[in-house]
């Protein structure tokens, strides 16, 4: 301990003796130690442990439906939620957890919060105790709207209420209903959805007064539930899974009807397919190895800093071996002052960490109103753990063999060693053309990666979904205005009348759902006339409510058949339209005008055949999907306005108004918006790929100069002699340029080819990101080429120049 000590004394003496070198060596490392943790941090906070204040999240599963032969995930339903509760041994608990949003009125205010959908068990099952009041009593569940109480987030507490100690009993207005305050949240207690913070929760038994297309507490056949699954302590997810598919099949058998086909997955939180989760996962992998790199970009860099400093501390090595130190001692004494280093660079790494652990959210579209993102870093002892390794790790990296070679000291021809050249033979030299290799290399592999991903983010931009994406959208929140049904199709009737006459519209469709929406698709089981599915299939198709004028107000071309009619209503047969996907999978070879689908015990013939558009992204595979009259299944009183104008959504928002006040004087439209700012939202993991990627990308490239700078600075710092020499033989400052440069830039052509080739593997862990792009596109290698070799031609051209200043007579006395 005491050699240890003197061992960090002495270290401590040389940094402070060497500032230059002992600022650019923190730099580098801080920057590599601290991306690294706080991506950590982030995959802590948002993929392993994603809320906090819950314990045992290892055993917490996302608890998912899915329909054999159908694509994707589903909900579940109530009544099959209750049974898998009831039925299951090996689970220690369900819950639900469904986000919606509510109108929320406090005196003459109203605006948008987010709320969530909660079993009774909710706060018990997850050990989370509110601060004030208390959680849901198990009888709060059930009943139809019998239970209008709530409990509220610290933030709407503390920003709304002002820290309110008397707030429990107090009442708040939502959707329109009147909900009783029993509790309020811990502070740091967001909720259960990655993603969006929860400003109230509601029990089950409120289900229809915050959801628009009715009560479903009591039907089967209604998947709507998101929820999570605890399995009790030794149990294993193959375990309980076992036992699901076993409950799963008897619900099967006893209910043919809503049940055939269908199945319940239990699933990591870092693959939740319902919200931030799993649309971030990717992202986030592919981060950690970019940062990864980063990293060894820096070791290395630290590395070759290490190897120029020690041929300026030859001399002190001498010294030290000739007092009789051995070399095991200096060897110790070179990795104590590596890990120094290091020390400090985590403490500062750690510090960037703590600073960037919310500055996911900042690469996120804005929120919708009434909503908070929430996508938090978590630095807690894992994280600290893990960086700790990372820093022990990186100081073997980047210390143990400068330091061995520094260590490894003839003392008869130490004695009489000259300065190395400029070429430099010897094995520092060839160790550190090898580190400045790395450097460029992985500096390459990560600016072909960024340039693959912006590529595919312009063209995922600029290619059409299938639809006009200029098209205003708006809503008016009937609901909350406690608007029915009957109602409600009024007063949608007289307003799209009233919308298509107004200046500058070309045309205008209601819909209940949005493409590219957070809003679910209706889903239900169907039968095609003359399709035969395979054993134990349940073909389930989604689709869409849509008015007259759906398709031209979209741009969505009808190939064959007819658009929908104002006439097709009720007092019609029931109609539908389907697209070209769902035309070639159950009519292959057939022509499916006039032919028939059922879908729930309703047969409809179809009158159209729609182009292929997407619906919730621009990268999903096509899809069966199909459109039914809104004017025949008017199931929601909150349905989407959709108009085609070239006005901008401000100019057309006092339009719109006026028409909505002319109807209801109560009422206000929601505020327009074009359904590219939809579409923008829903692309966020690409973007923030790019940006994640581009921002490492660009910290490497830094790096990466560096590096190279400071090994062409001190190979002309030690072949001053050498310079000196071959301009006393006539050599021309052009000549000496030429040599110095000629080094730098065989190293960076060699390494921009190692790169390029292991560039052309790595690239394709990043083809589920890229969208129309080959990992191995030529123009994305092709300006990883052009600005890694322009910034290592500076990097070299600098230190170069300074033979134009170099004095022969004084460099020979060197």
């Amino acid at each position: 301990m005491q050699t240890f000590l003197q061992d960090l004394r002495f270290g401590f003496r040389m940094l402070r003796r060497s500032p230059g070198f002992s600022i650019l060596a923190l730099l580098c490392l801080t920057l590599g130690i601290g991306t690294n943790a706080a991506v950590l941090s982030w995959i802590e906070g948002i993929l392993i442990r994603p809320y906090p204040l819950v314990p045992h999240q290892d055993r917490m599963f996302a608890l998912v439906g899915t329909t054999r032969g159908v694509p994707g995930h589903n909900g579940l339903s109530y009544p099959d939620f209750v049974d898998l509760e009831k039925s299951s041994t090996l689970l220690e608990s369900f819950i639900i957890d469904r986000i919606t949003g509510t109108t929320l009125s406090v005196g003459d205010r109203a605006e948008r919060a987010s709320v969530g959908i909660v079993s009774a068990n909710y706060f018990d099952a997850l050990g989370v105790r509110p601060i004030l009041g208390r959680g849901f009593r198990a009888d709060e569940g059930t009943g139809r709207n019998a239970h209008p109480v709530t409990v509220i987030s610290y933030r709407i507490w503390k920003d709304r209420y002002n820290f309110d100690p008397n707030i429990i009993g107090r009442t708040q207005f939502m959707n329109g209903v009147q909900h009783t305050i029993i509790g309020v949240a811990p502070e740091r207690f967001h909720g259960t959805f990655v993603g969006y913070s929860f400003s109230f929760w509601v029990p089950t038994s409120m289900q229809e007064t915050f959801d628009t297309t009715g009560y479903k507490l009591e039907d089967r056949g209604a998947r709507w539930i998101e929820g999570y699954a605890i399995l009790k302590p030794g149990v294993s997810r193959q375990q309980a899974q076992a036992e699901l598919n076993s409950i799963s099949q008897r619900l099967e058998k006893d209910f043919p009807d809503t049940n055939r086909g269908h199945e319940n997955q239990l699933v990591p939180l870092w693959k939740t397919p319902f919200n931030g989760a799993g649309n971030i996962t990717s992202t986030l992998a592919i981060t950690m190895a970019v940062v990864f790199l980063v990293l060894l970009i820096a070791c290395a860099n630290v590395s070759n800093l290490l190897l120029a400093r020690s041929l300026l501390r030859r001399h002190e090595m001498t010294m030290r071996l000739a007092l009789g130190a051995g070399r095991s001692r200096l060897v110790r004494q070179l990795v104590t002052e590596g890990l120094l280093l290091s020390l400090i660079a985590a403490v500062g790494g750690i510090a960037v960490a703590y600073w960037c652990r919310n500055a996911l959210v900042l690469a996120f579209p804005p929120p919708l109103p009434g909503t908070v993102i929430d996508y938090p870093g978590q630095i807690d002892w894992r994280v600290l753990g893990v960086s700790a390794g990372i820093c022990m790790a990186s100081t073997l990296l980047f210390a143990l063999v400068p330091a061995i070679r520094a260590s490894d000291v003839d003392l008869s021809n130490a004695l009489k060693a000259e300065a190395g050249g400029v070429l430099g033979g010897s094995s520092r030299s060839r160790l550190r053309s090898a580190l400045v290799l790395v450097q460029v290399s992985l500096s390459f592999i990560l600016l072909a990666g960024t340039g693959l991903l912006l590529q595919s983010l312009i063209k995922m931009r600029n290619a059409s979904p299938g639809f006009n994406t200029n098209t205003v959208s708006s809503v008016v929140d009937l609901f909350s205005a406690g608007y029915k049904l009957d109602r409600a199709k009024i007063f949608h009737t007289q307003l799209l009348d009233r919308v298509r006459t107004l200046p500058g519209v070309e045309a205008a469709a209601l819909t209940r759902v949005i493409p590219f929406s957070y809003n679910v698709f209706s889903s239900a089981p169907i039968e095609v006339d003359g399709y035969q599915p395979p054993p134990n299939e349940q073909p389930t198709v989604e689709y869409i409510e849509v008015t007259e004028d759906y398709f031209t107000t979209l741009g969505i071309p009808i190939v064959s058949g007819r658009e929908f009619m104002r006439t097709d209503d009720e007092n019609v047969p029931p109609l539908a339209i389907i697209n070209e996907t769902m035309a070639a999978k159950y009519w292959s070879g057939k022509n499916a005008l006039g032919q028939r689908v059922k879908v729930k015990d309703k047969w409809m013939q179809i009158v159209g055949i729609a182009k292929n558009a997407n619906y919730r992204t621009k990268i999903e595979t096509p899809m069966p999907f199909f459109y039914v009259p809104l004017r025949q299944n008017f199931i929601s009183v909150r349905n989407n306005l959709l108009i085609r104008t070239r006005e901008t959504p401000g100019a057309i928002m006092q339009s719109l108004a006026r028409e909505i006040h002319a109807l209801d004087a109560a009422l206000a439209p929601g505020v327009p918006y074009r359904l590219q700012e939809q579409v923008d939202r829903v692309s966020y993991s690409q973007r923030l790929a790019v940006t994640l990627v581009g921002l490492f990308g660009a910290m490497a490239l830094f790096l990466a100069a560096i590096g190279l700078y400071a090994v062409m600075s001190y190979s002309v710092a030690q072949g001053t002699r050498e310079l000196g020499l071959r301009m006393a033989l006539g050599a021309g400052v052009k000549d000496l340029l030429r040599l110095v440069m000629s080094r730098g830039l065989r190293l960076t052509i060699a390494g921009i080819i190692i790169g390029a080739g292991a560039a052309m593997m790595v690239t394709r862990s990043i083809g589920n990101l890229l969208y129309k792009v080959s990992p191995r596109d030529p123009i994305a290698f092709g300006a990883a080429f052009v600005i890694l070799f322009a910034i290592a031609f500076i990097a070299c051209l600098l230190p170069a120049l300074r033979v134009k200043r170099m004095d022969p007579v004084r460099a020979l006395r060197v």
